[in-house]
C-alpha cells in the first residue's frame, strides 16, 4: 500500500531531465551515456515505469524492460530512435525485479534480438507459480482467507477468473544474479546489491563512482513499495525490506533513479524516510490492540488510514483494499518476530494480540 505522501503535487512530479511530468514520453539524459525511458502502464495506477539505457561499446544495457504490451513496445521504439538507437542494439537486461511492469518485455525482446536477461535468484520461485498457475485461480486468495478478508478474497477471486496468463512471458532468466557481486557494464562498474522486501529477488544497482542508485522499486521517491503481496509468500516480507533499507542507507548518499518518479533524490533521505514510515505503521497496528483483545490482520486494516489523503479503508476499492490487508499482514508478523503479538489460527484465520510481556520470577525471601 502506498505512503501518506502518494498523490504528489505536478511540481514535485516534474522530473529535473526533462523538465515535464516523470511520465512524459521521451529518452531523457539523466547522466552521461544514460537515459531514463519513461514506458506506459496502461490501467494501473503508477502510470509509467521508468527504463534505463546505458550506453557502452558493445551496445546497450537496459535496466528493466517493461510490460510486454504494444502501447510500451510502441514508446519504447519510438523513445530509443530518439537516441539514435533501436532494440536491436539492446545487449543485454538487468532486471531489478519479476513484476510484469519490470520483466516481461525483457522476456519478449531477449527472445528476439538475442539480448542478454539477468535476474535475481529470489523470484525463481515466483517465475514456476507464474509458469504453472491453475488458470483462473490466484495465488492471493488463500492469503487474504488467512488474513480474515473473507468477502474481500471472495471478490478477488472471482474478478481474477477471466484473467489468464501467458506463460511464455515468465521464461527464466539467461543468468540468476546470487548475493552482492559487481557488474561490469561498458566502462562502468555496478555494484549489484540484493535488496529482499518488495519481492524477494529484488535487485538494485549503484554506480559510485558517478553517485547513482538504479533503485527499481525498493527506494521511491513518492510512494512505498507494496510489501507482502507476492506469490512466494516469504515467512518476513517487512523485515526482509527493512534490513534491505539499511543495507542501501550503508552505501555512500547517491543519486536515486528509481522505476516509478521523477529522478534526482538523495537515497539518504528517502530511505530514512521509508524507515520512519514503516515504524510509524507498526506502532499504528499494536495500538489497534487492548489486553486480551484477538484481531486478525483485516481486522487491524480497519482500524487504519491509507494515502496522504487518510482514507477510510472502507473507501478503498477491491485492489487496494486486498493490497491494504496483505500489507497490515506482514506488519503483524514483524510484531510477532519481535515479541510484540502472538499468533494463533482459529477456523483457518490468523488470529493476533498482545504477546504476555509480564516477567514471572520467583518472589524474593
Amino acid at each position: 500500500m502506498t505512503s501518506p505522501d502518494q498523490n504528489v503535487s505536478t511540481a514535485r512530479a516534474v522530473s529535473p531531465d526533462s523538465g515535464t511530468h516523470w511520465t512524459e514520453e521521451g529518452a531523457w539524459q539523466v547522466a552521461p551515456g544514460i537515459y531514463r525511458i519513461p514506458l506506459p502502464l496502461p490501467q494501473d495506477g503508477l502510470r509509467s515505469v521508468n527504463v534505463y539505457a546505458i550506453e557502452t561499446d558493445a551496445g546497450l544495457t537496459l535496466i528493466d524492460g517493461g510490460w510486454a504490451i504494444e502501447a510500451s513496445r510502441q514508446v519504447l521504439d519510438r523513445s530509443l530512435a530518439q537516441a539514435g538507437y533501436s532494440v536491436r542494439d539492446i545487449a543485454s537486461f538487468l532486471v531489478t525485479h519479476v513484476h510484469r511492469d519490470h520483466y516481461t518485455q525483457a522476456v519478449v525482446l531477449g527472445r528476439e534480438v538475442g539480448s542478454h536477461l539477468s535476474l535475481g535468484i529470489g523470484e525463481k520461485t515466483s517465475l514456476a507459480q507464474l509458469r504453472n498457475a491453475t488458470p483462473g485461480e490466484s495465488h492471493h486468495t488463500p492469503v487474504l482467507v488467512r488474513a480474515g478478508a473473507t468477502e474481500i478474497a471472495e471478490q478477488w477471486a472471482t474478478a481474477f477468473r477471466s484473467e489468464r496468463i501467458d506463460p511464455s512471458l515468465w521464461s527464466d532468466p539467461d543468468t540468476w544474479l546470487e548475493g552482492d557481486h559487481q557488474i561490469t557494464v561498458g566502462a562502468r562498474d555496478l555494484d549489484a546489491v540484493s535488496t529482499p522486501g518488495h519481492t524477494q529477488g529484488h535487485y538494485v544497482f549503484a554506480d559510485q563512482s558517478a553517485g547513482l542508485l538504479f533503485a527499481g522499486d525498493h527506494v521511491l521517491p513518492t510512494i512505498t513499495p507494496s510489501i507482502g503481496f507476492e506469490g512466494a509468500n516469504p515467512v518476513q516480507p517487512l523485515g526482509d525490506f527493512m534490513a534491505s533499507l539499511t543495507k542501501v542507507r550503508g552505501l555512500p548518499d547517491l543519486r536515486v533513479l528509481p522505476a516509478h518518479g521523477p529522478v534526482g533524490m538523495s537515497s539518504h533521505e528517502r530511505v530514512d524516510q521509508l524507515l520512519d514510515h514503516h515504524e510509524l505503521r507498526l506502532t499504528q497496528c499494536l495500538a489497534a490492540f487492548d489486553t486480551g483483545r484477538e484481531l486478525t490482520a483485516h481486522d487491524v486494516a480497519l482500524t487504519l488510514h491509507w494515502t496522504r489523503h487518510e482514507r477510510a479503508f472502507e473507501t478503498l476499492d477491491l485492489f487496494n483494499s486486498a493490497l491494504a490487508t496483505m500489507e497490515t499482514r506482514v506488519h503483524l508478523l514483524l510484531l510477532v518476530a519481535r515479541g510484540k503479538l502472538t499468533s494463533t489460527t482459529v477456523d483457518g484465520r490468523d488470529v493476533y494480540r498482545l504477546a504476555d510481556t509480564t516477567s514471572h520470577h520467583d518472589p524474593q525471601n
